[in-house]
């Protein structure tokens, strides 16, 4: 009888680390596996780099939503994102790909307009933003190229 019990406690003990452990692997990866309640909306933007399914959407800092997919579409990175019920985009939001930190990963910034009209459900952000490329800007400031005067004005004295 205390073998018995001795197994199935060791059973339970290996059934709830392998529970804890799929749950880690499914957190660490970013999947939802159970829908959250949202509605879809979507952006395109010139350049899409760094953005995958699961990407955090924030407003002022704070998470509203994640990314569902990103696809490529008229030569433009359309990105699919699912926004929590009860947050309102209003027609003149602009969609900006920012980095946390220097080189960290990639998440989409709202920042909400002053427009009456509201985004419905499947449609689109018009306004984007793509994310700052760091190699460019060190390339043109190298080359001397980040910021030239203008041809057309007289000489400075």
């Amino acid at each position: 009888m205390k073998k018995a019990y001795l197994e199935f406690v060791v059973g339970l003990f290996l059934a709830i680390g392998i529970g804890c452990l799929a749950w880690l692997s499914i957190k660490l990866a970013r999947k939802e596996f159970f829908a959250r309640d949202g509605y879809e909306v979507q952006a395109a933007f010139s350049n899409g780099s760094g953005l995958c399914p699961g990407t955090l959407v924030v407003i002022a800092g704070v998470q509203v939503g994640r990314v569902r997919s990103v696809g490529l579409e008229d030569y433009e990175a359309r990105v699919r994102m699912v926004i929590q019920r009860g947050v309102v985009l209003q027609k003149d939001t602009i969609a900006s790909i920012k980095t946390k930190g220097l080189i960290g990963e990639k998440y989409i910034e709202l920042t909400p307009g002053a427009s009456e009209n509201c985004i419905k459900p499947g449609g689109t952000i018009r306004d984007t933003q793509p994310a700052m490329d760091l190699e460019v800007m060190i390339g043109k400031y190298i080359q001397g190229n980040l910021a030239k005067p203008d041809d057309k004005s007289p000489p400075a004295r």
